[in-house]
């Protein structure tokens, strides 16, 4: 199978380029899951922050935001004590208040819907012959970006929210050489 470039030879992470990265996500909380783990990555390389999702999700209970919106100082504290995650105080408080802003966003008008609405409701269909092509963010990752910090997010500059945008497959960055590019875009609703 020939791959996108960026993937390496690792099991895991080859297992999530197959069957993770790029399929189109409705659901508001694994979205909302997606962009939390985008945000606790920068500065840092994915494959980091995929070695320890499972202790993530077993910390962050689950990714629930409504368990995780009421969520203090005793809390911070417990995660900043917990080696299975990335400890960082800006990127655990950023969680918490991100939790927040998501039920406001849920409340109003769904979190999927929200994002989804960028793209109308399509993943856009890139056709990038290299990773050289592929940009780092883009008009619309800005405008997410800005639009996200405006209702109280953290952590999610253009960079990590076009990032996000790959994951969840709001874009399909496969490269038109990779397997995948075909089969996600047949995927898409």
């Amino acid at each position: 199978m020939e791959r996108c470039g960026w993937v390496g030879s690792e099991p895991i992470y080859e297992a999530y380029h197959d069957n993770e990265w790029g399929v189109p996500e409705y659901d508001s909380r694994a979205l909302w899951e997606k962009l939390i783990l985008d945000g606790f990555q920068a500065g840092l390389s994915w494959i980091t922050i995929l070695k320890k999702r499972d202790n993530f999700r077993a910390a962050f209970a689950g990714f629930d935001p409504d368990i995780i919106a009421g969520w203090g100082e005793a809390e911070v504290t417990r995660l900043l004590g917990d080696a299975g995650i990335i400890r960082h105080r800006g990127k655990i408080e950023a969680t918490i208040g991100n939790a927040q802003a998501w039920q406001r966003i849920e409340a109003d008008q769904g979190f999927d819907t929200f994002l989804w609405d960028y793209v109308s409701g399509q993943p856009l269909q890139n056709q990038w012959l290299t990773l050289g092509d592929v940009p780092a963010s883009t008009p619309l990752s800005k405008q997410i970006s800005k639009d996200l910090k405006a209702v109280g997010f953290k952590f999610c500059g253009p960079t990590i929210v076009y990032a996000f945008m790959q994951a969840v497959g709001m874009v399909n960055d496969h490269l038109v050489t990779c397997q995948r590019h075909g089969e996600v875009a047949r995927i898409a609703r």
